[in-house]
C-alpha cells in the first residue's frame, strides 16, 4: 500500500515523504485519509520543532484524480463539496500549527500539489529542469479547488496572480522564485538538509509560523479588488475572458469570481467556501467533461504512442536535411535545431537558404531579448543551421523533408535528385497537406520508406504534426516518423491517404458550408460571426481569406483533375461557384492580396460590398442552424474518417482537431462532442439538417452502429 512515510529526527523534525499508490501521488480517494491521520500524528508530537513535506516519485504532487473528478455527475456534486472541504480543513490545521512547515519541492508541483505547498509556512524548490509549478486547472476547465485561488490571490495580488490562474501558467522553479511562488532554489542533494537549516534558523520566530492571510493587519499586494485601479483591472480581464472564450468556457469566469471575492471584503475561510462551491459546479459540466478527456487522457494517448506500431524500438534523427527554405521549410528548421538536430537547409539559392536560416535567427534573437534564452544558447542553436544550394551537402541526412510547393511534378523533381543521398535506411517525408502520399510515393525507390509530414503554420507556435502512412509506407517508417515528431515536441497523430487525409479534408468542410450559406443568400457577416460563436478560434469567412481563396480553388480544382474528386458529387456546388466567380471575375484572391471576403487595409479589414450581389431579401435562417452546419460538418466528417480508417483512433481525431484545425477547445474536439453532445440526439439532429439542407448531414454507419450498441466513441 502507498504511504506517507514519517521520520523524526533528533533534532525534532518531522519528514513525511509522499509515496503513494501509482506513479505519482494524487488527490484521490487514498490520499485524504493518509493526509488526515499525518496531520493527527504531527499535532500528538511533543517537542516539535518543525515539518517537512516531500516526495519518493519524481515529481513532488501532481493534483487531483482527473478520472474521479470527470466522473461526477450532479447528484454527486454535495459529497465532493464535503470531500473538498473535509481535504481544506487539514489544510488549514498544518497552517495553524506552531511549528514551522517547509515544502520541499523535488519535482512537478502542479495542481494539487502546489496547493500543498501554498499551505505551508516555506516553499524550497529542487533546481531540476524537469519541475514545473503552477496551477493548470484552467486548461482542463476546471479551477484550483483545494485553495489555491484564494491562496494565490493573497500572496501575490490580483494583477500577479492572474497568468497563474487565468491562463494556468507553468513556470521553472527560477521563475516561480522570480513571481514569489517560492522562497528558494537549491541544488537537489541539498534540499533537505536546507529546509531543516531554515526550520532551525526560526525558531521562536511566530512570523515565520503565521501565514500571510493569518497575519494581523495583512493588505493584499495590489490592493482590494475595490480599489478603482483593480475594478478596471477586473473589468479588462472580464473583457478578454469573453473575446478568448466566446462565453463557452466557465472556469476561467468563476476563477475570476472567486479572485474578486477573496480580494474583497470577505473573510479568507469564507473564501475558501466560496472557491469549494464554484470548484464543484464545473465537475458535471460536458465542457469540463470534454476538455479533461481529451487535453488530458487523449494528449496522453497520443503523445505516449497508442497510435505508434508496436515492438518497434525507438530512434533519434540525426541529421536532418530540409529542402524549400520558405515559411514551411524554416519553420521545421526552427524546431529541429531547437531541439538540438542538426539540419542542412537547401534551396534553389544560397541567398533564399539564407533567408529561410534568418528566420531562426529572428526568433531566436526575440528570445534573447525577453530573457528566455542565454547569447551563448542562441548562437549554439543558430550554429545547427548549415544554409546551402548545393546538392550533395545533404548526403547522409537520415531524413529529408521536402518544403517545396504544393505541386506534383515539383516534388516528384526534388525527389528524384535527393532521394539518393539519404544515409542508409534514412526515410523521405513530404510536407504536403492534400497530394496523395501513395502517389508521391510511386517515383520512390523506397516507398516503403516514403511518408507524410504536414506540418501546420507557423510550424514554430502550431503543436501538431500529421503523420500520414502511405499504402507502402512500413510500420517502422511511420514509428520513426512518430519519434522525430516527438523528439522536436510536437504532438503527433497518424492517418490514413485519403483525400485531403484528415485534418485539410476535415478542415475544408467548415469552411466551404460557411461559404454555401452566404451563397443561399445569408449575411456574411452574422455568418463569420456566428462561427466565431461556436468557439472556432476565428470566423470561416475570415480563415478562408487567410488561408487564400486562390489556393483552395487550385487545390479543389487539381484533385479534381487528378481523378480524387468527382465535380458531379459535389456537395457544396453554389459555394464551389460562388468561390470561383469571386476569382475569376472579380480578383479576389484571399487576405495576401488585401482582397477576399473582406477589404484589408492598412486600418483593418471591412466586408466586400460586392457580396451584396449574392444577398437575397427572403434568404431566413435561425441562429442555431447557421452554428450546427458549420460545427456538424465538421464532427461528421470526422465520424467518416474514423469510420474509413483514416483516423487510427478516436484521440488522434480529437487531439487533432483541437491542436490543428481550431475544434472549439470546449467540444474536448470533434468526436467527444458526439460523446456529452449525446449520440442519438447528435443523430436526430443530423437527420433534421440533412432533411432541410441536403445529404451532407445525413448520420454516417458508424454513428447509427453506436447508437444502436448504445456507447460513447472511445
Amino acid at each position: 500500500m502507498g504511504e506517507f512515510a514519517y521520520e523524526k529526527d533528533a533534532d525534532g523534525i518531522v519528514t513525511i515523504t509522499m509515496d503513494m499508490d501509482g506513479p505519482v501521488n494524487a488527490m484521490n480517494a487514498q490520499f485524504w485519509p493518509l493526509f488526515s491521520d499525518t496531520m493527527d500524528r504531527i499535532e500528538a508530537e511533543k517537542d516539535l520543532k518543525g515539518v517537512i513535506w516531500t516526495s519518493a516519485k519524481d515529481t513532488f504532487f501532481a493534483g487531483g484524480d482527473l478520472n474521479m473528478l470527470k466522473s461526477i455527475e450532479p447528484d454527486q456534486v454535495e459529497d465532493l463539496f464535503n470531500s473538498v472541504e473535509a481535504t481544506k480543513a487539514v489544510m488549514r490545521r498544518q497552517e495553524k500549527l506552531p511549528v514551522p512547515v517547509v515544502a520541499a519541492i523535488n519535482g512537478a508541483a502542479l495542481g494539487g500539489g502546489y496547493e500543498i505547498c501554498l499551505a505551508c509556512n516555506y516553499r524550497i524548490a529542487a533546481d531540476n529542469p524537469k519541475t514545473k509549478i503552477g496551477l493548470p486547472e484552467v486548461t482542463l476547465g476546471l479551477l484550483p479547488g483545494g485553495g489555491g485561488v484564494v491562496r494565490l490571490t493573497w500572496l501575490l495580488g490580483m494583477e500577479a496572480a492572474m497568468p497563474f490562474l487565468l491562463e494556468g501558467r507553468q513556470v521553472s522553479p527560477d521563475k516561480a522564485l522570480k513571481a514569489g511562488l517560492i522562497h528558494e532554489v537549491v541544488p537537489a542533494d541539498r534540499m533537505l538538509a536546507r529546509a531543516k537549516e531554515w526550520i532551525l534558523s526560526v525558531q521562536g520566530d511566530e512570523a515565520a509560523v503565521t501565514q500571510p492571510w493569518d497575519t494581523k493587519g495583512y493588505r493584499i499586494p495590489g490592493g482590494p479588488s475595490t480599489s478603482p485601479k483593480n475594478m478596471t483591472r477586473i473589468a479588462g480581464a472580464a473583457a478578454m475572458l469573453f473575446k478568448k472564450t466566446r462565453g463557452l468556457m466557465p472556469a476561467p469566469v468563476k476563477i475570476l469570481d472567486i479572485m474578486t471575492e477573496a480580494a474583497g471584503k470577505v473573510d479568507f475561510d469564507t473564501a475558501q467556501r466560496y472557491e469549494s462551491r464554484k470548484f464543484v459546479s464545473l465537475t458535471p459540466l460536458a465542457t469540463t467533461k470534454n476538455m479533461i478527456e481529451t487535453l488530458f487522457f487523449g494528449m496522453n494517448k497520443v503523445n505516449g504512442g497508442a497510435s505508434r506500431p508496436k515492438g518497434i524500438p525507438p530512434s533519434k534523427v540525426e541529421r536532418l536535411g530540409i529542402l524549400g527554405a520558405g515559411m514551411m521549410g524554416q519553420g521545421i528548421a526552427y524546431s529541429a535545431a531547437m531541439a538540438g538536430i542538426p539540419v542542412v537547409l537547401k534551396d534553389m539559392t544560397v541567398e533564399a537558404a539564407e533567408r529561410g536560416k534568418a528566420y531562426t535567427a529572428k526568433l531566436l534573437d526575440k528570445r534573447v531579448k525577453q530573457g528566455r534564452m542565454s547569447a551563448e544558447k542562441r548562437d549554439a542553436v543558430l550554429g545547427l543551421i548549415t544554409p546551402t544550394d548545393k546538392t550533395d551537402d545533404l548526403k547522409g541526412c537520415d531524413l529529408i523533408i521536402e518544403a517545396v510547393f504544393e505541386k506534383i511534378d515539383v516534388k516528384d523533381a526534388v525527389l528524384a535528385e535527393h532521394e539518393s543521398l539519404l544515409a542508409e535506411n534514412g526515410i523521405w517525408g513530404s510536407n504536403t497537406s492534400t497530394l496523395p502520399i501513395t502517389r508521391l510515393a510511386t517515383g520512390s525507390a523506397r516507398p516503403e520508406n516514403f511518408v507524410g509530414l504536414h506540418f501546420f503554420s507557423p510550424v514554430d507556435k502550431m503543436p501538431l504534426l500529421e503523420i500520414i502512412a502511405g499504402e507502402k509506407t512500413s510500420d517502422e517508417t511511420l514509428a520513426r516518423a512518430f519519434d522525430f515528431a516527438r523528439q522536436i515536441r510536437k504532438t503527433p497523430i497518424i492517418v490514413g491517404d485519403s483525400t485531403g487525409f484528415y485534418t485539410s479534408r476535415t478542415i475544408g468542410t467548415k469552411i466551404i458550408e460557411a461559404v454555401e450559406l452566404v451563397a443561399e443568400g445569408h449575411d456574411p457577416v452574422r455568418v463569420d460571426n456566428l462561427s466565431r460563436l461556436t468557439g472556432m478560434p476565428t470566423g470561416m469567412l475570415s480563415l478562408l481569406d487567410e488561408v487564400q481563396i486562390k489556393l483552395v480553388v487550385d487545390i479543389y480544382n487539381t484533385q479534381v483533375e487528378m481523378g480524387l474528386l468527382d465535380p458531379e458529387q459535389e456537395q457544396n456546388p453554389g459555394a464551389r461557384a460562388m468561390l470561383a466567380e469571386m476569382i475569376s471575375q472579380h480578383g479576389r484572391h484571399g487576405r495576401a492580396t488585401g482582397k477576399g471576403f473582406y477589404d484589408y487595409s492598412e486600418e483593418g479589414k471591412t466586408i466586400w460590398p460586392g457580396l451584396a450581389a449574392w444577398r437575397k431579401e427572403d434568404a431566413r435562417i435561425s441562429d442555431e442552424d447557421i452554428q450546427d452546419r458549420i460545427l456538424f460538418r465538421a464532427v461528421l466528417e470526422s465520424l467518416r474518417c474514423l469510420e474509413e480508417g483514416v483516423l487510427r483512433s478516436v484521440a488522434d481525431g480529437n487531439v487533432g482537431s483541437i491542436l490543428g484545425i481550431g475544434a472549439p477547445v470546449h467540444t474536448g474536439g470533434y468526436i467527444q462532442f458526439v460523446n456529452t453532445y449525446g449520440p442519438e440526439r447528435f443523430m436526430k439532429r443530423c437527420e433534421e439538417l440533412a432533411a432541410k439542407y441536403g445529404p451532407r448531414f445525413a448520420p454516417p454507419e458508424i454513428l447509427k452502429r453506436h447508437v444502436a450498441e448504445n456507447r460513447a466513441f472511445a
